[in-house]
């Protein structure tokens, strides 16, 4: 891995290489189940929506977007505001220089100083043998970095002529509590760590 790798808040001037980034996910892979990849109109959308309560970072390297990472919300009820989904894409090509590692950290970082406590990642997985476009690399990542199976969603996928699996990976950021604090808005957190 270069010297010069940062992770960074993402802006809207990063859409278009972001979304450069993720269009091979979603036309090469089972990685994304998503069809068609979104336009800069609507990737710009999903960053905003994000960033108004989580964090969304990007990696450089040597000064050229690289990855990105972000979490989401759970599920849309108040009793889940401790818990987020995450979300991390590398360049392809770039896999195994710390990247995605690199983002990973700094996003637990971030969420973990909202208050968040649960993060969970939700990975596409083959039914059987790894294929040309889906393998366990991201199930055995998440593992890695400390993650716990916690479920999985059999044929639940459709993408390519092909059925996929889902499972679910859940770590733990922090102490749960019977008094527990509500979580701080992200940019909120932010400007507080730069005054």
């Amino acid at each position: 891995m270069s010297d010069q790798l940062v992770i960074r808040l993402a802006t809207e001037a990063d859409t278009p290489a972001l979304a450069a980034i993720y269009a091979p996910y979603v036309l090469e892979t089972a990685i994304t189940f998503e069809y068609e990849p979104p336009t800069a109109e609507e990737f710009a959308e999903r960053m905003r929506a994000t960033l108004a309560f989580f964090p969304y970072l990007v990696a450089e390297l040597d000064g050229r977007p690289v990855g990105y990472a972000y979490a989401s919300t759970f599920k849309g009820r108040p009793a889940y505001d401790w818990a987020v989904e995450t979300s991390i894409y590398v360049a392809q090509g770039l896999s195994g220089r710390g990247i995605g590692r690199a983002l990973h950290d700094a996003l637990a970082r971030a969420l973990k100083a909202q208050g968040i406590l649960n993060m969970y990642a939700c990975i596409a997985v083959p039914c059987g043998a790894d294929d040309e476009t889906l393998t366990r690399n991201s199930e055995q990542f998440h593992a890695h970095l400390g993650y716990r199976l916690v479920g999985e969603f059999e044929r639940c996928g459709y993408k390519g002529g092909r059925w996929y699996s889902m499972v679910w990976m859940e770590k733990m950021l922090g102490e749960h509590r019977p008094d527990q604090p509500p979580v701080t808005p992200f940019l909120q957190v932010e400007a507080q760590q730069r005054v």
